[in-house]
């Protein structure tokens, strides 16, 4: 499929960018993974309207244009002919200097990527008997201002991806440097306890004077939590320990590629009866069924 770069759709051997490019040479730059159903991205305005936060509390960019955007994204599409795939966006300051001074450019000078590519295909019994998922060290940190933010900096949830998989595992769970759960390493963490369904707080969920939560507001995560509620289901955002995540009746995992995904085993201890949960199995369906019911 062609890539759009820069306002031009080029097949991926012509898309080239030039090796001063900060995204490669520094790793700054956003990026957004986004899944589209029926010739449509689910949600496309609020993984927009994510991006431009990003943009403007780290500094990239005032105001990125989120209509263009928009229109960008959906020309990829209609070029390409899509009806379902995964779209990446990835925005970075091109070439300019980092170290000039002055304040961040109203609008983005340098590179606007949009990349789409056959949606991953997962084994339908991973959402019937879940993943076993392993522990990661802390390395979430409240601390850092790029966290909770989807920046190309991702070198450290990949590697604690691949150690997972290494082990036979389908995902890494990170906790923070204080000891509590943070999410996985590409996914946000959500438990099931006593018929409620628990979080961890995410960026712009803290309350007020507590340190800025190192955990990415996902849109699959937001959408799950509206059908939770929705359904009369309890939901509670909070600090959340190991022992809640073992002892949890049910646990599962949500992003745009495989949106609700089950977890059977933390490490060697299994979760529930083994296999996906009666709200997990719920909320999945609630969910394809939402995301049917926007992008037809």
């Amino acid at each position: 499929m062609d890539l759009f770069l820069n306002g031009k759709m080029l097949p991926p051997d012509q898309a080239l960018l030039p090796v001063e490019d900060a995204g490669f040479q520094h790793a700054v730059g956003l990026f957004e993974t986004m899944s589209a159903h029926h010739g449509r991205v689910f949600r496309l305005n609020q993984h927009l309207q994510r991006l431009a936060t990003s943009a403007t509390q780290l500094g990239l960019s005032r105001a990125l244009d989120i209509e263009a955007l928009a229109q960008a994204v959906q020309i990829t599409i209609d070029h390409n002919q899509i009806d379902k795939a995964r779209i990446r966006l990835t925005v970075t300051p091109g070439s300019m200097s980092l170290v000039s001074g002055g304040a961040a450019p109203s609008a983005p000078t340098g590179t606007v990527l949009i990349q789409p590519t056959e949606p991953t295909e997962y084994d339908p019994k991973y959402f019937e008997e879940g993943i076993t998922v392993l522990i990661a060290q802390p390395g979430a940190n409240p601390f850092d201002p790029m966290a909770g933010h989807k920046t190309l900096n991702y070198w450290g949830r990949l590697r604690t991806l691949r150690q997972a998989a290494s082990a036979g595992a389908g995902e890494a769970i990170w906790m923070n440097i204080s000891n509590h759960l943070a999410g996985g390493a590409i996914s946000n963490l959500f438990l099931v306890k006593d018929g409620a369904l628990l979080t961890p707080i995410a960026r712009g969920e803290e309350v007020e004077k507590s340190l800025s939560a190192p955990v990415l507001p996902g849109i699959t995560r937001a959408a799950v939590i509206e059908l939770a509620e929705g359904l009369g289901i309890t939901v509670s955002k909070q600090m959340l320990a190991i022992d809640d995540l073992v002892e949890a009746d049910e646990v599962f995992l949500t992003n745009s590629s495989w949106q609700v995904l089950p977890v059977s085993k933390v490490e060697k201890s299994q979760v529930g009866d083994g296999k996906a949960g009666e709200m997990t199995t719920r909320l999945r369906g609630a969910l394809l069924e939402l995301i049917e019911e926007e992008t037809a």
